[in-house]
């Protein structure tokens, strides 16, 4: 009996030892984590927010580094600036050195003596109808105005010896007047029976078919002088009020600036009229140094001279970036860089633009491949 009850107390023991162990472990377990928070405060949060920094760090450092392009420079400068415009015009006769001509009636076509394209002298016959119809006008009006001259000169006498009244020989007279006008009518109907040519020149045109009934009202033949011809432009309203007389215009045909140069004109005439059709203002030119012969109705670019400006800020055309509603460039500074900067155009030529502000002269602006550049980027000149 005494043994057992000894047993009983070992067991007893062992287990109460066992229990302060497990405590002691889970007070350990639990304070290792609460010594971590303490000694790291935000736990996970903490991690989290500097792997953010690390990222961010990262991200700033890729667009901190700007990209490189390479593009064409070249140094903004000040020179003398011709501002200009493009107008597209057609060569046309002289005033008064051109003639078209009709049949004074209608009447059959008779003789053709000249082709279009043919050197004429001033009288030179073109174009001859039937003469019968004309002739027998003529003779018939000859004989109008001969009784009618004796009706006036008989009721003239009997006025003046008291037979009849006055209102006769009025009568008489008025009958002369209309007779003598109908023979001059059917006199020049039978000179213009052949068209002759009022002015040296070249034929133009010839629409006149032989044995054809030509119309008065048609023009069957056209006369020029092709020295003397003039170009008539057409410009809008408010690019013609910025023309004057006497301003050079630089010639070409084809296309615009790309064609072939034909000589130079100066403007002779402004229209004070506005074309109701197409909204346009003609202006007149005339030639002045030919570089060859132009023909009627052929077309031709005009590149005619506003004003010059002696001291005026200027970049070639490349370097123009539409931005919006306006126009920007690129200017590099010392380190290579470009930079986005709105500048205010005034006036233009073919290659040249001129700029009223926003860069200044010495300043080195991007021109070919400005389209390519980005604000900030590294710029590499190519040559």
């Amino acid at each position: 009996m005494t043994r057992l009850l000894t047993i009983c107390a070992v067991l007893c023991l062992i287990g109460v030892h066992a229990g302060c162990r497990g405590r002691d472990a889970k007070a350990v377990d639990t304070g290792a984590p609460a010594k971590l928070a303490a000694e790291h405060p935000g736990g996970d949060s903490a991690t989290t927010a500097h792997e953010d920094s690390v990222d961010d760090a990262t991200s700033d450092g890729d667009a901190a580094v700007p990209p490189v392009v390479g593009a064409h420079t070249v140094v903004v400068t000040q020179q003398p600036f011709t501002e200009s415009v493009i107008a597209m015009g057609v060569v046309a006769p002289r005033p008064g050195h051109y003639a078209e001509l009709a049949p004074p009636a209608s009447a059959r076509v008779a003789h053709i003596y000249v082709a279009a394209g043919d050197r004429v002298t001033m009288g030179a016959p073109l174009v001859e109808f039937e003469r019968a119809p004309f002739d027998a006008a003529a003779a018939s009006a000859d004989a109008a105005l001969t009784m009618a001259q004796h009706a006036y000169d008989r009721a003239q006498r009997l006025s003046d010896a008291g037979i009849v009244a006055r209102k006769e020989v009025d009568q008489a007279a008025t009958d002369l007047a209309v007779a003598e006008g109908a023979d001059v009518s059917a006199q020049r109907a039978q000179q213009l029976a052949t068209l002759r040519a009022p002015i040296a020149g070249v034929v133009t045109h010839l629409s006149a078919v032989l044995g054809a009934t030509a119309d008065p009202a048609q023009a069957v033949v056209g006369v020029a002088d092709p020295d003397s011809l003039d170009l008539v432009f057409s410009l809008s309203p408010v690019e013609a009020a910025r023309v004057h007389p006497g301003a050079i215009v630089a010639l070409t045909t084809g296309r615009q600036s790309q064609g072939e140069p034909v000589g130079q004109a100066v403007v002779a005439t402004l229209g004070a009229a506005l074309d109701t059709a197409t909204r346009t203002v003609a202006v007149r030119a005339r030639f002045t140094h030919p570089a060859r012969t132009l023909r009627i109705g052929e077309t031709v670019f005009g590149r005619i001279n506003l004003s010059v400006r002696e001291h005026a800020t200027t970049v070639p055309l490349q370097a123009l970036v539409p931005d919006g509603d306006g126009l920007k460039v690129f200017v590099v500074g010392a380190d290579g860089v470009a930079h986005a900067r709105a500048v205010v155009v005034g006036g233009r030529s073919e290659t040249m633009a001129e700029i009223l502000d926003g860069v200044r002269p010495g300043e080195t602006v991007v021109t070919e491949g400005a389209y390519g550049v980005e604000d900030r980027a590294k710029v590499v000149p190519v040559r």
